[in-house]
């Protein structure tokens, strides 16, 4: 009962608090910078110029969260949930706006990231200490960015050199045998520019399955990341970049018997940039990268191999307040797995996308027209447009529509689980939003559905798999096939501004991610989740605090196991050390809840960081 009358009383305040803030910011608006995004068009923007849902995270907010892992930090975020089987190591999926964790498209500064194996990114990999600003938008975005994009796009940046010498070291300790070092690099001037980072940390974890036919033991975690990016600027208007980002992580997961089941994970993307400022209406882009995700376990003989290669021409023209833009692109997808056949299998798709822009002090366009021809499927045709008009100079109405597509992924075509009919998963997405933008004050509410076709679901009768590949024992077995669609609805409510010197953020999601045919809600997504939290200064400290709230979720579809509600509330405080050093306290689950995000899988209790940073 006290956990559901918290519930309604953050709920009610995340609701209420964008008026209170509204009021507060009539009375003085001070000078903010303007803010650039890249994700929404690949093309860079001021943030108040955008016409699409997004949110940005920068390395500030990183450092002062003390989160574990990146899903943590996502879903403090409006419209994200994250699941995950067990602690920072284990399994771990992200949802948009109640979408699939594969409808999310993935980049580290422009390389795609992705499993043809599971579908989507392994979220566990990607190694929060090389990260300096996330880019979050929700919606899909196919037009621009082809297959994957029904739910949204994740864009990742790695740090980047500015300015003279600046290096730093952090480390830390905290539950659960947790330990961390990350180190850093970096530096630059009007022609060359450098960041390197290293980092690696550990835990022993906790029983992530307290059950009696499963592992007793700990289940902790290592990662050992690498990040390089280096700039060169040697002609005017023109910049050559190239960046890389890796991580090993071996983890530990429970199984029936108690042999140390492993994970071991390697994740990798490297690109090569160059932009060339012709003159100041036009500008090219071209890119090339590659990269790589492998998942193996031991001592269960499993293994397998994701390569992507992507090839990017882009054009843009400016005239005034108008922008097109002209791209040519190409994927290629590789998958080794044992359980494929043949073991190597591979696709690519050759694209064409086109992009209109339109920037007024009134009314605002945003158009694009993208077409994949896969060499599976053929074409796939892809669109979007969005027209905003502001009431006033603070307050902006914007509708928009859109189209995506998901290409199945190799493993669902080519294993044994595979067929040759499955076809690509589409949708269709429309959304209405309300904007307020005035000084530091900021909020939102949108309003979207976005109805997912071909939905592709794994089948246990045998009797409808019409298999491709030789003859197999089926009797068993299952297969994948386009047997469900999707429908997910609802409202985001997000707000953030700075009250008597308390930087404060909330939101609140009301949606129904359901499913088109049997009616059920989607497995793991809660109908309401909410974020209220703040940061401010007292003398020489910050200190901050975050409550996240979900109501009550289903384990599966059909709708059977409740996940009960919960109520998590997270400290921070930091301080100034010395002129070089400052230190971190975290402490995450205050209360010490008890809750699950996946039926049968604990979840951490009270934890407690203490960090210490040097940077001269």
């Amino acid at each position: 009962m006290k956990l559901c009358v918290s519930w309604v009383r953050l709920a009610v305040l995340a609701a209420a608090w964008p008026l209170c803030l509204l009021v507060q910011a009539q009375e003085a608006a001070p000078r903010v910078l303007k803010e650039v995004v890249v994700t929404a068009t690949r093309v860079v923007q001021p943030l108040t110029d955008v016409l699409a849902d997004v949110s940005i995270v920068d390395r500030e907010a990183i450092e002062r969260s003390g989160a574990a892992a990146l899903p943590d930090v996502l879903r403090g975020l409006p419209g994200v949930e994250m699941v995950r089987n067990g602690g920072a190591g284990a399994a771990t999926s992200v949802y948009l706006r109640g979408a699939e964790s594969r409808f999310t498209a993935v980049y580290v500064n422009g390389v795609r990231m992705d499993s043809q194996a599971t579908g989507g990114v392994s979220w566990e990999a990607i190694p929060l200490a090389q990260i300096e600003r996330v880019e979050v938008l929700r919606g899909p975005a196919a037009a621009v960015y082809g297959s994957d994009a029904l739910g949204g796009v994740i864009q990742i940046f790695t740090r980047q050199g500015d300015g003279g010498f600046s290096p730093s070291v952090s480390m830390g300790m905290g539950s659960y045998g947790t330990s961390k070092l990350d180190l850093s690099l970096s530096g630059g001037d009007a022609q060359w520019d450098y960041a390197l980072g290293l980092g690696t940390e550990s835990s022993k974890g906790f029983n992530a399955r307290v059950l009696a036919s499963q592992n007793p033991d700990d289940d902790g975690y290592k990662n050992d990341s690498a990040s390089l990016r280096l700039g060169a600027a040697l002609i005017a208007g023109h910049r050559l970049e190239a960046s890389f980002l890796g991580n090993d992580q071996n983890s530990q997961y429970d199984s029936t018997g108690v042999v140390d089941n492993r994970n071991l994970r390697r994740l990798q993307a490297t690109g090569l940039n160059w932009a060339g400022q012709w003159s100041e209406a036009y500008r090219t882009t071209v890119s090339v990268n590659e990269s790589l995700e492998r998942y193996e376990t031991i001592p269960s003989p499993y293994a397998t191999t994701t390569h992507l290669r992507g090839y990017l021409l882009q054009n843009e023209w400016r005239k005034g307040a108008n922008l097109l833009t002209a791209t040519l692109e190409r994927r290629e997808d590789q998958l080794n797995n044992a359980s494929t056949t043949p073991r190597d299998t591979s696709r690519f798709q050759n694209a064409l996308a086109l992009g209109y822009g339109m920037a007024g002090e009134v009314h605002s366009v945003q158009a694009n027209i993208r077409q994949d021809q896969d060499s599976e499927f053929g074409p796939q045709n892809t669109g979007s447009l969005a027209y905003g008009y502001a009431i006033t100079p603070q307050w902006r109405v914007t509708v928009a529509g859109s189209t995506a597509f998901r290409a199945p992924t190799l493993y669902q075509r080519f294993s044994v689980y595979g067929t040759a009919d499955v076809l690509p998963e589409t949708s269709r997405n429309q959304e209405l939003a309300l904007r307020y933008r005035h000084g530091v004050t900021e909020f939102g509410a949108t309003v979207y559905l976005n109805e997912v076709t071909n939905l592709i679901t794994y089948t246990s009768r045998t009797g409808n798999c019409i298999n491709n590949k030789p003859p197999v024992a089926l009797a068993s077995r299952g297969c994948y096939l386009n047997t469900a669609q999707a429908r997910y609805r609802g409202v985001t409510l997000s707000a953030k501004s700075v009250v008597a010197d308390v930087h404060w953020h909330a939101s609140l999601d009301l949606q129904d991610p359901r499913d088109g045919v049997t009616g059920d809600l989607l497995a793991r997504r809660a109908t309401h989740h909410a974020v209220v939290g703040g940061h401010t200064r007292w003398g020489a400290w910050s200190f901050g605090a975050d409550a996240q709230l979900s109501s009550s979720r289903y384990d599966k579809v059909p709708n059977a196991t409740v996940l009960p509600a919960y109520a998590l509330l997270n400290l921070s405080a930091t301080r100034p050390l010395s002129p070089q050093w400052s230190g971190l306290l975290r402490v995450d689950n205050v209360t010490d809840a008890t809750y699950q995000l996946a039926d049968t899988y604990a979840t951490a209790g009270r934890t407690l960081y203490v960090g210490l940073k040097w940077a001269p």
